[in-house]
């Protein structure tokens, strides 16, 4: 059996989470149109009779504003050690940019050998995705192959699954092969969460929103019911999120509760809390310990 893990490297909204809910055929990560929407590095599973690939999901890499993106681009940045293949993937609707430079440089520096996926073939033509495959290869020193996908269409997604596969050693079967991912459900229905909250608002409010599970319980009624808090920085987002009579976070407990039933395959009673935090993203307890990047980083 080939195994190994694949650390995927980008800059934000390239379509790296979308590229793994392609490959694993469901959704397993959030996905939104907003950069920097994934914070957290992921495993994610994908398991056949020849192979298990563990895909490593990773924040986008960026210049940070804050503490938050700080520890988010060092967690993206360390995720490239220690694996067998870098997956770089590029967007060709924005062409090679500065950050695409940088990304480059940064995945020189973990010395592992190197893919490259230039995503959005469907919406930048070959022509120009061909020009940001031909830049890229020529910065990335160890790139072994270019592949030209579309992410969302799943154009070139499973011929280069079939590259993967072929570069990774022989191995052992790290995972249960029902298994897609590592992470709790507690995380998961975070983030599901989080991912509504992203859909549903606009401008600062989905980036100054965390989300933190207090409490997830049985109910003798065979409900499960989970209490989390929605932490935001000033009470105009928190009148936001809350909406109208409520409006806003009906709705989004409605949609989140709806997806983490689908993932448990039981009711489930969701409790949401919105509450002010201060310049949450400036302070190291709540990035490392309640949203958990402590896990991310060495």
């Amino acid at each position: 059996m080939k195994s190994g893990f694949v650390a995927l490297a980008g800059k934000p909204n390239v379509g790296k989470s979308t590229f793994i809910n392609t490959v694993l055929g469901r959704k397993v990560v959030i996905v939104s149109d907003k950069p920097q929407t994934t914070r957290n590095r992921i495993n994610c599973i994908y398991t056949d009779k020849d192979a298990q690939i563990i895909f490593v999901d990773t924040p986008g890499i960026h210049k940070p504003l804050h503490r938050l993106g700080e520890y988010m681009v060092k967690a993206a940045v360390q995720a490239l050690k220690g694996v067998d293949i870098v997956l770089f993937i590029l967007d060709a609707a924005d062409g090679f940019t500065e950050t695409d430079e940088q990304v480059a440089k940064i995945v020189n520096e973990s010395r592992t050998k190197t893919i490259i996926a230039v995503n959005k073939i469907d919406v930048a033509g070959e022509e120009k995705a061909k020009s940001v495959g031909e830049l890229a290869k020529g910065m990335v020193e160890n790139a072994i192959s270019v592949h030209y996908i579309s992410a969302l269409k799943g154009i070139g997604v499973f011929e280069l699954l079939d590259k993967i596969k072929e570069e990774l050693p022989e191995g052992p079967q790290y995972y249960p092969e029902d298994m897609i991912t590592d992470r709790p459900l507690s995380f998961m229905a975070a983030e599901i969460i989080r991912e509504k909250i992203f859909h549903l608002t606009r401008q600062e409010v989905p980036h100054s929103t965390a989300v933190v599970i207090e409490e997830i319980k049985d109910r003798p009624n065979g409900v499960l019911y989970i209490r989390a808090n929605i932490y935001v920085e000033r009470d105009s987002q928190k009148g936001i999120l809350i909406g109208k009579s409520g409006s806003m976070i009906k709705k989004i407990g409605t949609l989140a509760r709806e997806e983490i039933e689908f993932l448990v395959g039981r009711k489930v009673f969701l409790d949401l809390n919105v509450k002010v935090k201060e310049k949450w993203r400036e302070k190291d307890f709540i990035i490392l310990q309640e949203i958990g990047l402590k896990h991310d980083i060495k």
